[in-house]
């Protein structure tokens, strides 16, 4: 089989409905997990029974597993997150993309593919390790010598272009240009609240990494559980983190949309 060969069948199987039924499967849990990490982070803001979880991916999932129908629904997630990931990095390599899409896309199938083996070793291998505690494990290995701590300033840099995109993408609603048709005023809405919420809140995450490569001290990197328990030092922190949170709620019901009119 030469390389047109490859193309071609690479090119039919992001075409197949399984692959494609799969990717929209992993939206839709994309918005369970918002909606769960939104939901988590008004609990830690007014201090209601279990407000010491995370509020991040690692923490909604965790929650998800504390039920027979919750660990049911991580195998799909598995699965879907695994069918997103691998669709999104075949259609940039695979299709005539420019330099910016074929980043966009590979950048997101990563993305996908790391929650599909997050999603797995919590479900599949029983890890429930905290994120934070593996985000600063990373940010250790890094702060003894002075190349990485500008590693870590320069993922810094990378999480805030992120999050300026984000924020650029809710403002401008430049998210319809990965849908299919328009999803009606409700999903709008919520999508552009949703992108620009998260672009706050990793805002705060990239500044955390900048601070840790400034001090060399791995404690100063968190992540986005950090970020958000982070509003509260604020005034009116917890009325800040109660806006986020129903931002971060936005995206997952943009999501929902997302699942029915992407365009895959």
């Amino acid at each position: 089989m030469d390389l047109a060969d490859a193309t071609r069948a690479t090119h039919e199987a992001n075409e197949s409905r399984v692959v494609e039924y799969g990717a929209r499967v992993g939206f839709v849990i994309l918005g369970v997990l918002h909606l769960l990490i939104a939901w988590i982070a008004v609990k830690i803001a007014w201090g209601v029974g279990g407000g010491s979880k995370e509020a991040d991916s690692s923490g909604a999932l965790r929650t998800l597993a504390g039920s027979g129908t919750g660990r049911a629904l991580l195998w799909v997630a598995v699965v879907g997150f695994l069918l997103l990931g691998v669709w999104n990095l075949s259609e940039g390599f695979v299709r005539r993309h420019d330099k910016a899409d074929l980043v966009k896309l590979a950048s997101k199938g990563v993305v996908y593919l790391f929650f599909a083996w997050t999603t797995f070793k919590l479900v599949g291998l029983g890890d429930g390790s905290h994120s934070e505690n593996q985000t600063q494990g990373f940010a250790a290995a890094l702060t003894g010598s002075v190349l990485g701590r500008l590693v870590l300033a320069v993922v810094g840099l990378v999480i805030l272009g992120i999050a300026g995109y984000h924020v650029y993408k809710g403002f401008a609603k430049k998210f319809l240009g990965d849908l299919v048709e328009h999803p009606g005023q409700w999903a709008v809405r919520a999508g552009r609240v949703g992108y620009m919420a998260k672009g706050a809140a990793l805002v705060i995450v990239g500044i955390f990494f900048f601070v840790a490569a400034w001090t060399a001290d791995a404690q100063d990197v968190k992540g986005l559980d950090g970020a958000l328990k982070s509003f509260l030092a604020l005034p009116f922190g917890r009325a800040l983190l109660t806006v986020v949170a129903l931002g971060i709620a936005g995206y997952g019901v943009y999501s929902f949309a997302r699942a029915r009119y992407a365009r895959l």
